[in-house]
Formats: structure tokens, sequence, C-alpha cells
């Protein structure tokens, strides 16, 4: 490993000690795992109420798990096969044989197994991106190796706690939407509903800071209203292209311009606070008459601690439909209807839980990008999602947001994220020079954002 940063260019990985990096696989890795034991010691005795000693000996199985995962992540330990029966295990055990043929220089090998392939490949010497998403698959081998306990979301503890203790923050925002629908109609100006648009973007970019995998785990609370700090925050936002992302939204209106109906595809991110916003946005996109269908996309399992998997979605919306409070049950059964009557789809798809960078997608899973190709507007929200569009390289950070995304143009997208990671494209020099003077930490606190914007098409 060197001592440096991670050279301009190359894809970001723990082999360079002064990145964040080698800080996550070192040091955050391990407490998310250890965060993970602890919280299913604490379900011991609700899994034996629920599914008796057989469970409980599953559920030990699991800690042990965590236990190893944790020992091979610290002790740079090469990476294995993955070894249950998920959809998905063909797709990472052959990624496994590329990435180490790769690392042999045998680009062209034959070579068509694990055990074939003449190169081993560990956490802190291969790509960050793809390490990562591999401890968290690893966890989920662990869940479906199981015959009881194989729908366990490990996760779901920290979940629930934080979307608890977000409650007054959502209350309020859900009281904040319910006002802005009643003014909405034919005599609301186009002015007004642009600016309603841009304080609920900006509400959904803000709520990403609510990130688990980012905290390791440790709860992160919305217990103020985001609403009453905007103005401030907006000073924190490096990238802004809303004004662009209302144009596309105003082209979308005119049926010359697009025949058939309007929709926006929204790439989520985390769920509990961050998920309301996301779903604020969209009952604003749908009740403005901006677009006509909203398609929602999940984790196909527990991911990065807090994603949103398909139970989250649909627990969310229940849970706010059995509130007591009124506008809060309003919205749930609203929502709920919207999923029945078609006006917003959900779908989980394996390829967001792979860890392919979204440029391959054409190549790897063209069912998924064909279907994003009919979108009029793909929405991808957090951190993950911008890492994985711009390949996790470290870019010159004036680089050109639609430049870094390689050739991944399958609509119109934008993406909301804090940055929490040290790879970003797009910036104005100045703007640059400015942040890194304010904030030795700017690229992995997150408590800046951007709003990127491409209407490339290919």
């Amino acid at each position: 490993m060197a001592d440096e940063t991670t050279p301009i260019g190359e894809p970001l990985t723990a082999k360079y000690r002064n990145s964040f990096a080698y800080t996550t696989i070192k040091d955050r890795l391990p407490v998310i795992l250890s965060k993970i034991a602890d919280s299913l010691c604490r379900m011991k005795d609700q899994v034996k109420a629920d599914y008796g000693e057989k469970g409980c000996n599953e559920l030990k199985t699991i800690i042990g798990c965590m236990s190893k995962l944790r020992n091979e992540v610290q002790t740079d330990k090469t990476l294995k096969p993955i070894e249950d029966q998920r959809s998905d295990v063909s797709q990472w055990n052959d990624y496994l044989v590329e990435v180490r043929n790769l690392a042999a220089g045998n680009v062209s090998s034959s070579s068509s197994s694990v055990e074939d392939s003449s190169a081993n490949v560990s956490w802190f010497n291969e790509r960050w991106l793809y390490v990562e998403c591999y401890m968290y698959r690893r966890v989920q081998e662990a869940v479906e190796l199981c015959e009881v306990l194989n729908q366990l979301d490990v996760f779901q503890q920290q979940k629930q706690s934080a979307l608890l203790s977000s409650q007054p923050a959502i209350d309020g925002l859900l009281s904040f939407l319910d006002d802005l629908l009643s003014k909405l109609g034919p005599s609301i100006s186009d002015f007004d509903l642009q600016v309603a648009f841009k304080h609920l973007i900006q509400v959904a970019l803000w709520s990403n800071k609510c990130d688990l995998s980012i905290s390791a785990g440790a709860e992160m609370k919305y217990q103020f209203s985001l609403l009453e700090t905007l103005k401030i925050l907006s000073d924190n936002i490096l990238v802004d292209d809303t004004s662009s992302i209302w144009n596309q939204l105003e082209k979308m209106r005119h049926p010359s311009d697009y025949p058939t109906s309007a929709r926006i595809d929204i790439v989520l991110d985390n769920s509990g606070y961050e998920l309301i916003t996301d779903l604020c946005l969209a009952e604003f996109f749908i009740a403005s008459g901006l677009v006509t269908t909203v398609h929602f996309h999940g984790k196909a399992f527990p991911w990065f601690v807090s994603d949103t998997t398909q139970e989250d979605f649909y627990s969310t919306l229940t849970k706010l439909e059995q509130s007591t409070d009124e506008v809060a049950a309003r919205f749930g059964q609203k929502w709920l209807k919207r999923l029945q009557d078609g006006s917003w789809h959900f779908t989980v798809h394996d390829f967001w839980t792979l860890p392919y960078t979204f440029d391959q997608m054409k190549l790897r899973s063209p069912n998924l990008y064909n279907h994003l190709a009919a979108s009029n507007l793909i929405l991808f929200k957090g951190d993950l999602n911008y890492r994985k569009l711009v390949g996790d390289i470290n870019w010159d950070t004036t680089t050109p947001f639609c430049d870094a995304l390689r050739g991944f143009h399958p609509a119109p997208l934008c993406v909301l994220r804090t940055i929490k990671s040290d790879t970003v494209a797009g910036l104005n020099d100045d703007v640059k020079t400015k942040v890194s003077n304010t904030d030795a930490q700017w690229m992995i606190n997150g408590n800046w954002g951007i709003i990127s914007f491409s209407d490339q098409i290919s």
C-alpha cells in the first residue's frame, strides 16, 4: 500500500492509504459488521419465540459469519466465491474470475472458474466499489444459507430506529406537501410551480445525508425540518442543474414533444426519511401534471445498511396509512392507491445489487437498460449510485459530468447526491478552490451536495 492519494484517472482503491477507500476498508466496514452482530444478538429472544431452537442456531451461525467476515476484511484475505443459491450467484462468481484474470494480466485467459484463475484479489488491493459491494453480498449469503431465517433483514432494527427518530421531520414534511398540493391547480403560475419543485428537490437532496452505511450504522436523526434550512443549505450545493431538470420536465408537459404519457424513474437510495422525501417528490410530479407515471427502483435484498428494499417500501406506506396523524394516514392511503391504479410502480432488479458500474448495464443487463431507455427522465439518488454512474474513478473535478458517465445515456438523467466519497465531476474550478479552502473534508462528510443533469441519449 502506498502512502499517497489516489492518482487522477484511477479507480478508487484502499491500496492508497491517504484515501477514503482505505479508511472505509480499514475502519468503517469492520464496524458495520460488528454492529450487525450486536444487533442480531439482541434479536435472540424474538427469534426463539418466532422460530424456535432452529432459528436460534441459525442466528448464531449468521453472527459467526459476521465475525469471520470481519476478520477477512481486517487481515486482507483473498475474496471467495459466493456459495448460496440466489439468482445472482453466477454473475458474482463470474465477475470474480474476470477480476482475478485481469489482476494476473490474463485479459484473454480461457480460465472459466475461480479456482482456475491465476491471481488472487483481496480487500485492500482491489477496487473499493467492488469489495464494498462484495461485503454486503457476503452478509446476504449468510442469510441465504439459512432455512428458517432466509428472509431476515440484518439491518432491520437500525432502519426502524432511524425511521422512528425522524418522525417529527416526516410529519412536518408531509404537512408542507399537503399545503403545497392544496395550491395546485389551473391558476398556479409556472413560476410558483418551479419554486415548489426547487424546494422539494432540495429536500430530496439533503435527506441523502441520512445514510447509515456512511455512519457505520450509527443512528442519524432528522428531528428538525429541512424546510427551514434550505436557504442556508443551498449555499452548499456545488453543482446545481435544477433549472436544466425543470426544462426537461417542461418539455414532458408538451404533447408535441412527448406524444405518449410522461414517465419518471427514481432509482432509490436510503429508506426512512430519505424515502419519504422521494415519495413526496413523486407525488408532486403526478399531482402537478408534470408526469403521468413514476417508476421506483429498489434493492433486491438488504444493501449498504439503509438502502430501500421492497419490504422497506411497502412497510413504509403501510405505517403511514396506519398513522394516527391524519395527514400521514391520508398520504399513506393515497400512495398505496397509486400503486394499485398504475400511476406508481415499484420494481427490483439484481443489477442494482451487483458490483458493476452503470456504463456496463447495456452489456450485462440489456433488459434493465431498455426499460430505463423508455423513461423521459431518470432520477438517481445518493452516493453509491453516483459512484456507479461515474465509474468510481478519481476524476479531475472539472471533468464534465456527461463525460464522466462514459457512455451511459439511456435517457435524460439527473442525480441528487450529498458527497460522501472522493469522486466528483462537473465542478467549476473556482468552486473547487473555494470549497477546498472552506472544508478539508468536503468530499467525505456529506455536508456538500450535487444536483447534476445530462440530457445526452445514445
